[in-house]
């Protein structure tokens, strides 16, 4: 009877061992994987997403302002000139201490 028991004995302590291996690389590793595989797919879809964005706004403009269509082109132009100037002036630069 003292045999069985070892053997159950032996078989939990390298189950648990095995879990514990796999708790400690494996899980995380999983988890890194699917960060990093739902993030691309984000922002590749965040990309399209604006994309077709700028295009609708300057179809838009291009209907509400008359004229050719560099009129709607360059009113967009600068609408999104000014929205990137003022996104440079917020960034925050890192200073190297030497």
């Amino acid at each position: 009877m003292a045999g069985t028991d070892w053997a159950a004995q032996a078989a939990d302590t390298i189950d648990r061992v095995v879990l514990a291996v796999r708790g400690k690389t494996t899980a995380p590793l999983e988890r890194l994987a699917r960060v990093l595989v739902f993030g691309l797919l984000a922002a590749i879809v965040g990309v399209a997403a604006l994309v077709l964005f700028a295009i609708l706004w300057v179809r838009a403009l291009d209907i509400v302002i008359p004229g050719e269509v560099w009129s709607a082109d360059l009113v967009a132009g600068g609408i999104f000139t000014v929205a990137g100037l003022f996104l440079w002036r917020k960034r925050t630069v890192k200073t190297v201490k030497l």
